[in-house]
């Protein structure tokens, strides 16, 4: 097969700088994902699962219409989502005090164990990679992460994870 002398070649790093950290990124997430899609895939479950447990781990008592908003998946995907981990017993879903319409949710003991085992290796590889850094790294590489978020969504994340 001949190659089409019309295709433009690839951009380089010179004519834009930024796809070495486009490219650190697409590596350092798959590898800080990694570890965990291992744990998950012994319970049959995906990265929403993963975020699910972990977001109402750390906020017990979110709405299912925060979660989300937090996650920007269909309404859909996140109820087969939750639908599994409610019934496998990670996730438990309460009507609100005032508004009996309004599903709270809470990980149960098993949700908090699944979301330790989850987490603990992804801080482990960011400890890792933030010691030789030193405490100026950290506020670097912390404040690069917070300037990635949309604008409009700073404030909120900033917010949650605050809380």
């Amino acid at each position: 097969m001949q190659r089409d002398e019309t295709v433009t070649p690839p951009l380089s790093i010179q004519q834009q700088p930024e796809l070495v950290l486009i490219e650190l990124l697409f590596y350092a997430y798959r590898d800080f994902v990694s570890d965990p899609d291992v744990v998950l895939a012994k319970f049959q479950f995906g990265r929403a699962h993963h975020r699910v447990v972990h977001f109402v781990n750390r906020h017990p008592g979110m709405r299912v219409a925060d979660l989300l908003d937090i996650l920007k998946i269909t309404k859909q995907s996140l109820g087969r989502v939750l639908k599994q981990l409610i019934d496998t017993g990670y996730i438990e879903q309460v009507p609100g005090p005032v508004d009996r319409r309004q599903r709270l949710l809470y990980a149960t003991a098993k949700g908090r164990a699944l979301d330790q085992r989850l987490t603990e290796p992804q801080a482990e590889r960011i400890r890792a990679a933030l010691a030789p850094l030193g405490p100026e790294g950290r506020i670097a590489a912390e404040r690069f992460l917070r300037l990635m978020i949309d604008p409009a969504e700073r404030d909120k994340v900033a917010q949650m994870i605050e809380h």
